[in-house]
């Protein structure tokens, strides 16, 4: 599990861990929410413009009718699945498959996310990745978002959204 703000590597890191898992000889299937389509349709994408072909999906349960046997899955933006993912990520895990997943850990507001409260649990390891805050340039935890509107799910970029450390965030949100 790799998890964190936006703009702290999390899709980096899972292009980099996939990488070696080619490397290493094992087979990969990348699959990502049929709704990130920031970058391109069809690959996982990182901010530094990395990128892998992957397979999107309407649903998690896509992921098993999909799967064809390979040793390691990977799963970017998994805050934007709905809740079959833990199903997913644990059957597939009790398969004996290495399964990496990358997402945001909070919204927003500083509120966890979706489903990755309850992936992070059952995960046998769980990285957290920190941005810099672009306030003060201490580490971010928080993905802030920077133009208005009250739905959850906003894609956007850094032009809808900046990361911020703790103190930072709560001056914005927080602040009277």
């Amino acid at each position: 599990m790799i998890c964190g703000s936006m703009f702290s590597g999390k899709t980096e890191e899972l292009i980099r861990r996939l990488r070696r898992a080619v490397i290493a000889r094992q087979t990969v299937e990348i699959f990502k929410p049929l709704t990130d389509k920031r970058y391109a349709d069809e690959d996982v994408v990182s901010h530094d413009a990395n990128r892998l072909s992957c397979t999107p999906v309407s649903s998690a349960m896509n992921i098993l009718l999909l799967f064809q046997g390979a040793q390691v899955i990977g799963l970017d933006e998994a805050q934007f699945f709905d809740e079959d993912v833990v199903y997913v990520c644990r059957e597939l895990a009790n398969k004996g498959v290495r399964v990496i997943v990358a997402g945001l850990d909070m919204d927003y507001m500083g509120r966890p996310f979706g489903y990755m409260p309850s992936l992070m649990a059952i995960a046998d390891d769980v990285q957290k990745v920190h941005a810099i805050c672009q306030n003060c340039g201490a580490e971010a935890l928080f993905s802030h978002r920077i133009t208005s509107g009250s739905n959850l799910i906003h894609l956007g970029e850094k032009d809808h959204y900046i990361p911020l450390c703790r103190s930072c965030f709560s001056k914005a949100n927080f602040a009277p």
